[in-house]
């Protein structure tokens, strides 16, 4: 996906209807490659009142630590749910509606929630992490050479 270049009213409207979108789906979160747009925009809402609807333009991981592992599901691959290796906590800037630069320090849920729709910006869905599929590459290069 492409950097916003400019916010302008079509990505506000963009960030309206993403959310509509996420909300109408019993999402947590929807990136805007999900919905045909290339552009480097995300809507995150995990469903606690304290923190509400988070508006990412052009999020950019700043850093990350610690790893937890979490059964994952996405609008965009129905009915499959893995589970995924993620940073514990992470630090994220990124643009608000306003155009103001904000940095957001996300641990848990919502670290799992903003380092996934990320990865759709970057063109990467939750299933190319699945850890089953690490755990048989580690069994494949274990035992091929023993059977060559």
């Amino acid at each position: 996906s492409r950097p916003v270049e400019k916010i302008e009213q079509k990505i506000i409207t963009l960030l309206d209807d993403m959310a509509e979108t996420m909300y109408a789906n019993d999402g947590v979160g929807l990136a805007a490659v999900q919905v045909g747009i290339l552009r480097r925009v995300v809507v995150i809402d995990i469903g606690d009142e304290e923190i509400g609807l988070i508006e990412l333009i052009n999020p950019v991981i700043k850093t990350s630590s610690g790893s937890q592992i979490n059964e994952e599901g996405c609008l965009s691959v129905e009915g499959r749910r893995g589970n995924v290796k993620r940073p514990a906590k992470l630090v994220v800037e990124a643009y608000n509606r306003e155009g103001q630069l904000i940095k957001y320090t996300a641990q848990g849920f919502l670290a799992v929630a903003m380092s996934h729709e990320i990865d759709h910006l970057d063109g990467v869905l939750f299933t190319d992490k699945l850890e089953e599929k690490r755990e048989l590459r580690f069994w494949v290069l274990l035992i091929l050479p023993c059977l060559l």
